[in-house]
């Protein structure tokens, strides 16, 4: 039984960070630090795409910082809160009627940046004063009392 949950564990573990959005994609990245003198995954900033399921033609790229080493390697190592979101209109930005609206937005992507809790969030505001659409993008771990957060802003076609 021990042998089976540690095995369960370690699957979990290298199975790495996980994302709401089913077309998350890696763009690229740069590394930004060699550990363990190249033996294993350096630190690096890593851009993903993601799209935003009820706004058709937006595109939005986050650029998050990856910790290497052993504990990056296998999917232990606690990211920094770090990082930065851009969102643009690849076409006419169109709002599905399903699309919740209201101050309290809706989450759009997830990413683990932690093996245990802390994540960092994108949720979608519409701005129907201004005809945008919002993006917040917010790490779930507090940080002298106030997360880590980055917003994007994209125009409705009107």
């Amino acid at each position: 039984m021990r042998r089976t949950a540690l095995a369960l564990l370690a699957a979990t573990a290298l199975a790495g960070p996980a994302s709401a959005a089913d077309d998350t994609a890696q763009v690229g990245y740069v590394n930004t630090a060699l550990t363990n003198l190249g033996l294993t995954r350096s630190h690096r900033i890593v851009v993903e795409r993601f799209e935003d399921p009820d706004v058709r033609n937006v595109s939005c790229y986050i650029s998050q910082a990856r910790t290497g080493g052993i504990s990056g390697m296998v999917g232990v190592a606690e990211d920094p809160a770090r990082f930065a979101i851009s969102c643009a209109a690849t076409g006419p930005v169109e709002v599905q009627p399903g699309a919740a609206r209201g101050e309290r937005g809706e989450v759009v992507h997830e990413s683990s940046t932690s093996f245990f809790f802390k994540e960092t969030r994108v949720h979608r505001f519409i701005d129907e004063g201004r005809n945008a659409v919002v993006y917040l993008a917010w790490s779930t771990k507090l940080v002298e009392g106030s997360p880590f957060s980055a917003v994007a802003v994209v125009p409705m076609t009107r």
